[in-house]
């Protein structure tokens, strides 16, 4: 499999919240656009790891993926172990993405930040020939970090004003997480707040680059651009 997007999570529903639209703007214009999901959340206080997988599968057909598939790593427990960086060295081997989206690198959730640290050296280890003797190398060619609660800058917005809707559909798949429930429900929001709450952020990207909805990304390295009258974005 050969995908050209793969988004690398910690749980089950972390693409939906920061880079879901993206995934399915992607995935209309022809992509095959694909997530790694970790963990099946099984230290989370509501849902069973059963209940949030068959929901990430219906969600995986609502954001159109082409593959999504768990690792089952230990919930609340990630570490970037080498067990798991070569685990995960040679699923990218396998799925040989051209770009990656990982977590941003600094978040409340340690497994949050841990999952970007642990999926930016796979994505090193990945293109090592001598890795593994039965594996051919495969380094992605972009990385890509996405934030949605966290206060950052972002290096670009991509515009999901079409697709923000269907992105909400596909979140409000984990009927464990985001339905009314006394479990938990200080931490948890009902639909109508996550709504809210999403909507206010995807507003605030969106403004920046004069859309209704957007989805902010970083990158470390400095962007190539060829031709600068191509590029998007009013700047007065």
């Amino acid at each position: 499999m050969n995908l050209d997007i793969l988004a690398i999570a910690a749980h089950p529903d972390d693409v939906e919240q920061s880079c879901g639209g993206t995934l399915i703007k992607l995935a209309e214009k022809g992509y095959r656009t694909g997530v790694l999901d970790l963990t099946a959340g099984d230290m989370g206080t509501r849902g069973t790891p059963e209940e949030r997988l068959e929901e990430a599968e219906q969600a995986a057909r609502v954001m159109l993926l082409s593959h999504r598939e768990n690792l089952r790593f230990p919930d609340a427990r990630l570490e970037n172990a080498i067990s798991a960086r070569m685990s995960l060295a040679l699923k990218i081997r396998e799925l040989k993405p051209r770009v990656v989206i990982l977590p941003y690198w600094k978040g409340r959730h340690p497994d949050h930040y841990h999952t970007s640290e642990l999926g930016y050296e796979a994505c090193f280890l990945a293109g090592l020939k001598k890795l593994d003797p039965y594996s051919e190398p495969h380094r992605p060619f972009k990385i890509l970090y996405c934030a949605v609660y966290a206060n950052i800058q972002p290096s670009f917005v991509v515009d999901i004003s079409a697709q923000f809707e269907r992105r909400m559909t596909a979140l409000l798949t984990y009927r464990s997480q985001f339905t009314a429930c006394s479990e938990g429900k200080e931490l948890f929001p009902d639909e109508p707040e996550i709504r809210e709450r999403l909507g206010a952020i995807a507003r605030y990207y969106g403004n920046l680059v004069g859309v209704r909805y957007g989805e902010a990304f970083v990158m470390k390295e400095t962007m190539l651009v060829e031709d600068i009258v191509a590029l998007g974005g009013r700047s007065i």
